[in-house]
C-alpha cells in the first residue's frame, strides 16, 4: 500500500452543509442558528460557567482547604550519562559544578542523579538525592554517592 492509493472508508467523507441558501434547502433564514441573540452572531459564544450574569455556583462555594503545590520541592534532574560527560581531571561533582558546566540551571536548587546511562570511572557524587540504580551505578564504578 502507498500513499496515494490511500481511500477514505465508504460514508466517512460528507458533503459540506451549504447553510443561508434558502428555505428549500433545509438551513435558510437563521442558518440552524436558532433565533437573535449573542449565540446566533458570528464569534458569540458564552464562557463556560457563565449563567445569565448571575452570580455563578464556582463563585457562590466557598473555597477552603490545602493543596501541596505551594510546598513542593523542585530538583534539578541530572542523568548518570550526564557524570560520565566530565573528563579525567574531575573527581567531585556538586550542584555547583554542574550549574557552572551548564547541565542544570539553577545551582540554588536541589539536585536529583538518575540512573540513565553508563559511568566507567569512579567519581564523588554529592548530591540531595539519588535514585537506587544510579547509586547503584556510581558505586558500582568504583565512585562515592553522599547525600548532601
Amino acid at each position: 500500500m502507498k500513499l496515494h492509493e490511500l481511500k477514505n472508508t465508504p460514508g466517512a467523507v460528507h458533503r459540506r452543509k451549504r447553510v443561508g441558501c434558502g428555505e428549500g434547502g433545509g438551513h435558510g433564514k437563521t442558518s440552524g442558528k436558532g433565533g437573535k441573540g449573542q449565540t446566533a452572531r458570528s464569534g458569540g459564544s458564552i464562557r463556560p460557567g457563565f449563567e445569565g450574569g448571575q452570580m455563578p455556583l464556582y463563585r457562590k462555594l466557598p473555597h477552603r482547604g490545602f493543596n501541596n503545590k505551594n510546598f513542593k520541592t523542585v530538583f534539578s534532574v541530572v542523568n548518570v550519562s550526564d557524570l560520565a560527560r566530565f573528563d579525567d581531571s574531575v573527581t567531585e561533582i556538586d550542584a555547583q559544578l554542574l550549574a557552572q558546566v551548564g547541565i542544570t540551571r539553577d545551582a540554588s536548587l536541589p539536585v536529583k542523579v538518575l540512573g540513565n546511562g553508563e559511568l566507567a570511572r569512579a567519581i564523588k557524587v554529592t548530591a540531595a538525592k539519588f535514585s537506587d540504580t544510579a547509586k547503584e551505578k556510581i558505586e558500582k564504578a568504583g565512585g562515592q554517592a553522599l547525600v548532601a
